[in-house]
């Protein structure tokens, strides 16, 4: 195809017009405002997860320090190999030879984990 051929072809065959290109770009912006809320669930929906994995954790821990001692640990630094994930708030509550309980949450998540060894089941969750 030679240059003569590109500048006489047809208005319509040069590529989209502008009306074309608004329609497309308006569509795209109705599918990512639709997307957007379902973003902010999922990521809610991560967060709380990695704080039910440390709690989780955290029991682990707690079972491996009774093994070797009497008693459960009364503070998360006392337990070799534990560390909380980046922005997640778990809590000792309480601990002595036979229970404890322990607590942990992400402020961008929506519920709060509780964990208490003498309970069926340990773990519970509740929404905030």
């Amino acid at each position: 195809m030679n240059t003569r051929s590109l500048l006489h072809r047809p208005r319509s065959a040069r590529g989209f017009s502008l009306l074309e290109l608004l329609v497309v770009v308006a569509i795209l912006g109705i599918l990512i405002a639709a997307a957007l809320p379902r973003f902010g669930e999922f990521r809610a929906a991560a967060y709380d997860s990695r704080a039910q994995q440390d709690l989780r954790n955290l029991a682990a821990a707690q079972e491996l320090y009774r093994a070797s001692s009497a008693t459960y640990a009364d503070n998360a630094g006392a337990l070799s190999g534990f560390a909380a994930s980046e922005g997640v708030d778990v809590t000792i509550q309480g601990a002595d030879e036979t229970t404890f309980a322990a607590t942990a949450s992400h402020p961008a998540g929506h519920r709060d984990f509780r964990w208490n060894s003498g309970a069926d089941p340990a773990l519970s969750s509740t929404v905030r």
